[in-house]
């Protein structure tokens, strides 16, 4: 399955020139470039299209044509990368708590990857949007992690993996997994209903996320903002569709789409 992809183009893409061993480092050094390299965005389920999930349109959207992805996109992507690196890889799903009230159920709408290393399991997740995981954790729990960004840490909790990091000096949670291996056709189902249901908030505004070496860039709507490492951050209104297309292309990487409906989508956007 994954004997087929062309490694040497996502290298390229990712700008990452340095050893394909099997190894930590090697992982670590590919998160980092991809997070950097591959932005977050959403403009295919701002339109209603569902983005394709195989291995030909995940190279074709994300390698070739200079576009991102949500979290399906990245991680299967990277899953191939990796699998045929040499790398154990597994899929896991996650309930998204970012933001949500205490105790509230949300449904496995997240995809992340389990790794086997020599030094025992990792996580890695390179499509989290404006909160990504820039680095690799190790699947331990209640031990703070740095990463080339914020701490992580994984509180571990009756079967179950709370993922956090530390924003703003406090510690936020943003989901909720366990170890149970999910397949393609689980996160087909998942891809279709976030990208077709009018109540999803993919479906309902534009999002988009980078993580530069110095710097994240997160976009809501018409909303601009750069997160400095060290705390200062710079927010502003994108007030025309020009300026938001400007950004996505300059800021984010994205090679936009020449799309009318894309076009009526983005004038569409709340001011």
């Amino acid at each position: 399955m994954t004997a087929e992809i062309d490694l040497p183009a996502y290298f390229q893409r990712i700008d990452h020139h340095g050893s394909t061993a099997p190894t930590y480092a090697t992982l670590a050094a590919i998160v980092r470039a991809h997070a950097a390299a591959i932005p977050f965005e959403n403009l295919d389920p701002l339109v209603g299209r569902t983005p394709a999930l195989d291995l030909a349109g995940l190279e074709r959207k994300l390698v070739r044509d200079g576009r991102g992805g949500y979290c399906f996109e990245h991680n299967l992507l990277l899953s191939h990368v990796l699998r045929a690196l040499g790398f154990q890889v597994r899929g896991l799903a996650a309930r998204v708590i970012w933001n949500q009230p205490e105790g509230r159920i949300t449904p496995r709408s997240h995809m992340l990857l389990h790794v086997d290393l020599d030094g025992g399991p990792h996580i890695v997740d390179v499509g989290f949007g404006g909160l990504t995981l820039t680095g690799v954790l190790r699947l331990v729990g209640d031990v703070e992690q740095s990463t080339p960004h914020e701490p992580f840490r994984l509180v571990e909790e009756g079967g179950y993996f709370r993922m956090q990091a530390l924003v703003r000096g406090e510690w936020g949670s943003l989901y909720r997994f366990d170890l149970q291996e999910q397949f393609q056709p689980d996160y087909e189902v998942t891809n279709y209903f976030l990208s077709t249901h009018p109540g999803s908030h993919f479906r309902t505004g534009l999002i988009a996320a980078r993580a530069l070496p110095d710097r994240r860039l997160a976009l809501r709507g018409r909303d601009f903002a750069v997160h400095h490492l060290g705390g200062e951050t710079e927010r502003r209104a994108l007030e025309s569709t020009a300026e938001l297309r400007r950004v996505l292309a300059d800021e984010f990487g994205i090679a936009v789409p020449d799309d009318p409906a894309l076009a009526q989508a983005l004038e569409r956007l709340p001011r």
